[in-house]
């Protein structure tokens, strides 16, 4: 026989054995009849096998059982690894096959299995992995990522009587969860049948009574979390503590624990606990519309999260409980223990603490992004000609904060203050610009991305990605019209006022040199204006996010009505002028948190880059072409001399499309991510949208058309 024959696991196997002779590995082996030996897979079966059951300590058994429960995922001739690769999930479940018809065909074997496994759970504490493993702590969020991070780089005690440490060992890896998720129903029940000892109603084991002392330990938690006063005072009844359903719920759950834990039928009682348990979540859908209107805060949806995982834990614990016959509990078994495997490696993971309770925040910074990004997109005529004159004044404004930043540069301050200063004249430069309605080209794809999400959520339905494709072309035309406005308007801006400068001081903004500096640095082939202008695309997206989050953290703090009720304020300045500027702040406080965020990003990048000694720098469009346009001024007659001004136009036009680019990118990715949009339709609209700007490619770069005029209708003729 061939080694790869050898290595193929064979289900066909031979009778059993009468009587108990020999070690198990003798008996197995006899099992399969003579030509056993030569068989790997049955070899290797019998030796995890005796192992198991000879094992003397806990530690020693918890090995061999780890050791099995691997064999019988990957065989002995396969790694995980090319599991992973090749994902042979049907392969891999014939060891199992294997396994099951053996303790099925041989009691004398499965008896000593079921024994050692029975050691394993009197020796062991399940608490721990019903009632919590996995379940967000209530040390907070900080707290909890500080925790994991250090669990990180500290190495792990091993703690064998808890059985989560045992699961956590036991699924590694998305891999090896994914393995078990796949097991199909029917094998599922022969494993439990054959592996678990047998079920006495009558004598509850130590696994019953761990899984109802961790059924409880789920109810108070749900109870403490449910009555916690930064939930109560969100509810509907924040006053009335025990007509909480969460106060309810915690009653009920003790006597169907003492119930399963003595043995007696659960049914009478689950229906008003499943009522319950559905109050309780409309309790928990009512605090999020209360944090949709007035603020997220990450400990309170930290909270919901807690209360939401043990809900749904406590109602896969209760379908055990009332199972009636094998089948339906071998099938609520195994989504109970698929609901502690997926969680038992988040439970480390970092990364997934931070998605999942980060992302009701992020869903009010995009819909708060969305609401102002309405403004930037044009619908018809008058609003696109609206953008071209904002953002014409945009330009203008930015002719003068492009001047004061020479200005500040010939200065020679230290590489700190003249950050700030560079900040400074950012900050009010883009305040200047939404007090008068100006408009920075720049800042729309962050504000666009969002409203083009809010509209994804909004409109269900196939015929939702027409929609969005009709507005993503009224975006690109409103965006070009933006950009190309600022660009132009700014350049000849820039050059007008350089021309008034040599009149009234007879000598140019910038000297010839920093000219010169200016033409270079904006190459794209010979300086670094392809990776800054990408960061400073990651910067205007950032400034949106800030300003989104500065926003949710005004109005879920009330800052507005904190101020507007303020005694000494309203005493020294008079209620109706506290009452308008706490006004303006509501309407404002997102923009100016916008502006000031990538006033300050901008101006500080370059000082920290060289604080850290890292080469870094940003590359706004509107600005450098400012800059460009005062250092075209300043060479006269020699700013084409060499093909520099070339290459620095060129240059622009990169800033152009990766300053827009990646700002609208990474937004569009945040705000798709918040919702949990389905791949599926984000390619299906990415597919309409190539079929769209195939067939009519002006869309994206002309203004709207104008409306066609209501048909007349003829006055019928009196008499």
């Amino acid at each position: 026989m061939s080694d790869d024959a050898r290595d193929q696991p064979t289900i066909v196997t031979g009778g059993a054995i009468t009587g108990a002779v020999g070690t198990v590995r003798e008996r197995v082996l006899a099992f399969f009849g003579p030509a056993s030996h030569d068989n790997a897979t049955r070899v290797a079966l019998a030796d995890h096998l005796q192992a198991l059951v000879s094992a003397e300590s806990l530690g020693d058994r918890l090995d061999a059982w780890l050791r099995l429960i691997h064999w019988t995922r990957v065989g002995t001739s396969r790694s995980l690894q090319v599991l992973g690769a090749r994902m042979q999930w049907r392969e891999a479940y014939l060891y199992w096959e294997l396994l099951l018809d053996l303790l099925e065909q041989e009691p004398s074997v499965r008896e000593e299995v079921q024994a050692a496994i029975n050691r394993i759970l009197l020796e062991t504490d399940a608490v721990n992995l019903v009632g919590e493993a996995g379940l967000l702590s209530v040390r907070g969020f900080l707290t909890e990522v500080s925790l994991r991070l250090l669990n990180k780089v500290l190495p792990s005690i091993r703690n064998d009587q808890d059985l989560t440490h045992l699961f956590q060992r036991q699924y590694r890896s998305p891999i090896e969860v994914k393995w078990f998720l796949r097991i199909p129903p029917r094998l599922f029940t022969r494993v439990l049948q054959a592996l678990m000892p047998p079920r006495r109603a009558e004598q509850p084991g130590p696994l019953t009574r761990a899984f109802a002392d961790g059924f409880r330990l789920l109810a108070i938690r749900v109870e403490g979390q449910g009555l916690s006063h930064k939930l109560r005072m969100r509810s509907r009844r924040p006053s009335q503590v025990m007509e909480s359903p969460f106060y309810r719920l915690a009653q009920l759950s003790e006597q169907i624990a003492l119930c399963w834990q003595d043995g007696r039928d659960v049914a009478p009682s689950e229906a008003a606990w499943r009522q319950i348990v559905t109050e309780c979540q409309n309790e928990i859908r009512w605090i999020r519309h209360q944090l949709e209107s007035a603020g997220v805060s990450i400990d309170i949806v930290y909270g919901l999260e807690v209360l939401q995982h043990c809900l749904i834990r406590m109602s896969a614990a209760v379908d055990i409980m009332i199972a009636r016959d094998d089948a339906a509990y071998a099938r609520a078994v195994q989504d109970f223990l698929k609901i502690l495997i997926q969680v038992s490696v988040n439970e480390g993971s970092v990364s997934h603490l931070v998605q999942t309770n980060t992302k009701l925040l992020h869903r009010k910074i995009v819909d708060r992004s969305g609401s102002t990004g309405e403004h930037y997109i044009a619908h018809d005529r008058q609003e696109y000609r609206h953008i071209w004159s904002a953002a014409a004044g945009g330009g203008v404004l930015t002719a003068f904060t492009a001047a004061n930043k020479m200005a500040i540069l010939g200065w020679g301050l230290a590489p700190f203050i003249e950050g700030f200063g560079y900040s400074l004249n950012y900050a009010v430069s883009f305040l200047l610009m939404q007090t008068f309605g100006l408009m920075l080209a720049t800042k729309q794809p962050a504000m666009t991305a969002a409203t083009l999400a809010t509209i994804m959520r909004e409109r269900p339905g196939p015929s939702r990605l027409d929609d969005i494709v009709e507005v993503i072309t009224k975006i690109s035309h409103s965006q070009i019209a933006a950009a190309v406005s600022n660009v132009i308007v700014v350049a000849l801006s820039a050059y007008v006022l350089d021309a008034c400068w040599r009149m009234a001081t007879g000598g140019p903004i910038i000297d010839a040199h920093a000219a010169e500096h200016v033409y270079d640095s904006l190459n794209p082939l010979h300086s670094g204006t392809v990776p800054f202008a990408v960061l400073t695309g990651v910067v205007l997206w950032l400034s949106s996010l800030a300003g989104g989050w500065i926003e949710n953290w005004t109005v879920y703090h009330r800052l507005p009505q904190a101020l507007a009720e303020h005694a000494l304020g309203n005493r020294l300045l008079g209620a109706d002028r506290v009452r308008r500027w706490t006004e303006s702040l509501s309407h404002n406080i997102a923009g100016w948190g916008t502006n000031v965020s990538l006033g300050v990003m901008l101006g500080m990048t370059p000082a920290l880059g060289l604080f850290f000694g890292a080469p870094l720098d940003v590359r706004h469009v509107t600005l450098n072409s400012g800059t460009l346009g005062l250092a075209i001024a300043s060479l006269q007659g020699d700013w084409y001399g060499d093909g520099r001004l070339l290459y620095a136009l060129a240059g622009v036009g990169v800033m152009f499309v990766l300053n827009l680019g990646v700002s609208f990118s990474l937004s569009l990715f945040t705000a798709l991510r918040a919702y949990d949009f389905p791949k599926s339709d984000i390619l299906e609209l990415l597919h309409r949208l190539l079929k769209r700007f195939i067939a009519s490619p002006l869309d994206f770069v002309l203004p709207p058309r104008a409306a066609a005029p209501p048909p007349a209708t003829e006055e019928k003729a009196e008499g």
